[in-house]
């Protein structure tokens, strides 16, 4: 795409009218058509089109289903390997409530990770006696050899954010998946800083279970994400409990079933044979997925490699500009391993957390964020950004740093 292919796609977002926005990595903008989308769901919830109630129900479910195949065109998977989720906290959960873990189990994670990608192993090593191995960073980085140094014959899962949440670094995810295939172990990953703005192919890449909430760079903040399971893994999992929709449809559809008088209530159920044997499986979020599903159309017509290449271009300028004014860039700069995120730091936390002020003060949004000490001043550039954004930062900062 273009410069000025660029300058059409950012009339998708019209809070960048007043605003440089460059904070995807917290909660990204949403872009008219998936407002547009949830607004035609909402007059079909106002006004029942439907002959009936139940054909109403089945096509707000067949509605919501429309985010399966965009989200497995954009990470090269097959829908049946799709399961709608919540969010990434709820993909993460499920992935590690069904992993066939006893006492004693080892699970891999790394010292810069969200909190949350830790969290429900946290929990089930209180639970169930896990035992969890933390891998810490080298300068910012995380190491394949590091982490391979730290399997043993009891580790069964390595569970990682393929980017790094407070300072952009992406992992060596085809060198890391190789390696527990090799080793027999899980790879559950947290992809949502990656996701929407650096290509993953899972047929490329294989990973076991990837969870990735809307959010973010998914420009979709309407509290749905997905999780994906690798067709060949799943019947190794303990499935979670689940409603009746992730049962097997039965003949006829549920319409004709509920309007059955010898069906019963306890019997022998038969759940599908797919991911979304994962999901709920009840009257779910309609609007997030439907917004979900708009977002990625617009997402996957633009392509990601020409988005990555975008992105690519704008942390560029960013990278170099910030070097000019003499700001210590925290991220580490190589191409294979930077994502939509550049990390800088003027100082301490507190003139950091003074300059982020300084410039929300201005309209220019971005984060403070830290973990193990790796962290700074957070600017997410994404494909709707432009370069006289990546310039009022850079001028913003310059200016900063002259007054203090």
């Amino acid at each position: 795409m273009t410069q000025t292919d660029f300058d059409k796609v950012r009339d998708h977002f019209p809070a960048l009218r007043d605003k440089v926005f460059l904070d995807a990595a917290c909660v990204s903008l949403a872009p008219r058509c998936a407002t547009e989308a949830i607004q035609r769901f909402l007059d079909i919830a106002l006004l029942c089109p439907e002959r009936s109630s139940t054909l109403h129900h089945i096509a707000m479910d067949e509605m919501r289903a429309e985010a399966r195949p965009e989200i497995a065109r954009l990470i090269n998977a097959d829908e049946d390997e799709i399961a709608l989720m919540e969010s990434t906290t709820h993909g993460l959960s499920i992935a590690a409530d069904c992993l066939p873990l006893e006492r004693g189990d080892r699970v891999i994670l790394c010292d810069l990770e969200f909190l949350q990608v830790a969290v429900p192993w946290c929990q089930k090593q209180k639970q169930t006696g896990i035992e969890i191995d933390l891998v810490p960073h080298r300068n910012g980085r995380v190491l394949i050899e590091d982490i391979a140094e730290r399997i043993t014959s009891r580790t069964r899962a390595v569970a990682i954010s393929s980017v790094q949440w407070s300072n952009g670094f992406r992992c060596d995810l085809k060198s890391l998946s190789a390696l527990c295939r090799d080793r027999q172990v899980w790879l559950v990953v947290d992809g949502i800083q990656q996701l929407g703005a650096m290509p993953m192919d899972v047929k490329e890449t294989s990973v076991d279970l990837l969870a990735c909430g809307g959010h973010k760079w998914l420009n979709s903040p309407f509290g749905a994400g997905f999780l994906y399971i690798r067709r060949e893994r799943q019947q190794e999992l303990r499935p979670s409990l689940a409603g009746y929709l992730s049962l097997e449809t039965p003949d006829g559809g549920w319409g004709d079933y509920f309007q059955t008088p010898s069906i019963t209530p306890v019997r022998d159920y038969r759940f599908v044979d797919e991911a979304r044997r994962y999901e709920t499986g009840g009257t779910a979020n309609y609007p997030g997925a439907i917004g979900l599903a708009a977002s990625l159309k617009l997402i996957n017509e633009i392509g990601t490699a020409r988005i990555a290449e975008r992105i690519y271009q704008l942390t560029d300028r960013l990278i170099a500009g910030l070097r000019t004014i003499g700001v210590e860039v925290v991220t580490p700069i190589a191409r294979e391993h930077r994502s939509g995120i550049i990390t800088f730091s003027v100082g301490e936390a507190k003139a950091n957390i003074a300059l982020m002020e300084r410039l929300l003060d201005r309209n220019v949004l971005v984060s403070v964020r830290y973990t193990s000490q790796v962290g700074g001043v957070r600017a997410s550039c994404h494909f709707y950004n432009n370069f006289e954004d990546i310039d009022r930062l850079l001028e913003l900062t310059e200016d900063f740093m002259g007054s203090h």
